[in-house]
């Protein structure tokens, strides 16, 4: 998929989805796939100040941006699951992630991540409705045994997490690549994160590119006719609609890098400030407006 396409606006039956961001019509956000050595490709995960590591209080913030995040974006998700299923996925994965935050909170920095992951999966399972609770839970799951008795991630543990993560929720969902799923968009962040890791790259950089590559599967499920879920029963009428759990996958992969307001742009100004962050712009208090996906009006 080509930056183009990447940048063209998307209107489905039920919400639009484009990629201005700006206090003025037409402004368009700068989604740029960050270079190397970049400020936005070293920027540091979930917030905090430059870090090679997550430990337990950064993947607690973390947490709480994710759930800020799909809480805000909850009308929207909604919107795109009505064109494909039954229309409550932005609710449950808001209820799923407020639950999640109230079983983390005031972690400590030698918390065991691998528990903490599977705690969370375990979860979502339960508080998640529908199939994206057991498919999000499964990913949690096999992650957290991927770190088990870790209690800080670098760079390389983290693309094995992320890889047990894809393994386990395909498994789960019996999907792969090109079914308009949520794998459609973890898939393709897992294998850039790998990527970046085998590339000598830090852990900021790889987030950043596991962000950009998720934003583009999410994208990538636009023209697909659905093979799995409740849309199957669609069969050609899928094809045009973005899926909703690739949707809700790349904004919990966009909540582990900073806030607009706490990146530099390649002007040396804050993003945030450029942006209008003060809410003229559409964003809010932890400065996310997913890569570009405007919630709709309600």
């Amino acid at each position: 998929m080509t930056r183009d396409a990447l940048a063209a606006p998307y209107t489905g039956r039920h919400m639009s989805i484009d990629r201005a961001s700006g206090p003025e019509k037409g402004e368009t956000e700068r989604w740029p796939r960050p270079a190397p050595g970049s400020a936005g490709a070293d920027a540091a995960p979930a917030g905090h100040g430059p870090a090679a590591s997550i430990d337990g209080p950064a993947l607690e913030h973390y947490l709480r941006r994710a759930s800020a995040v799909l809480r805000r974006h909850r009308l929207l998700l909604d919107r795109l699951d009505a064109a494909l299923g039954d229309g409550d996925h932005g609710e449950n994965m808001a209820i799923g992630l407020g639950a999640v935050v109230e079983s983390v909170s005031r972690t400590p920095p030698d918390a065991d991540l691998g528990m903490l992951l599977r705690t969370i999966g375990h979860v979502l399972v339960a508080s998640v409705g529908g199939a994206s609770g057991p498919l999000y839970g499964t990913a949690f799951i096999e992650a957290g045994f991927a770190l088990e008795g870790s209690t800080e991630v670098r760079a390389a543990q983290l693309a094995d997490a992320f890889d047990a993560a894809v393994r386990g929720l395909s498994r789960r969902g019996r999907c792969a690549v090109g079914d308009k799923t949520i794998l459609d968009a973890l898939q393709p962040a897992a294998d850039a994160v790998r990527q970046a890791v085998a590339a000598g790259r830090p852990m900021s950089a790889a987030l950043a590119e596991a962000a950009w590559a998720s934003h583009a599967g999410m994208r990538s499920t636009i023209p697909l006719v659905a093979r799995r879920g409740l849309a199957l029963r669609l069969g050609e009428r899928s094809r045009g609609h973005q899926d909703p759990g690739a949707t809700s996958c790349f904004l919990l992969v966009r909540a582990m890098l900073p806030a607009p307001a706490e990146r530099v742009g390649g002007d040396g100004r804050p993003e945030g400030r450029r942006h209008g962050a003060d809410g003229a712009a559409g964003t809010d208090g932890d400065g996310e407006m997913a890569g570009g996906i405007r919630p709709a009006a309600s």
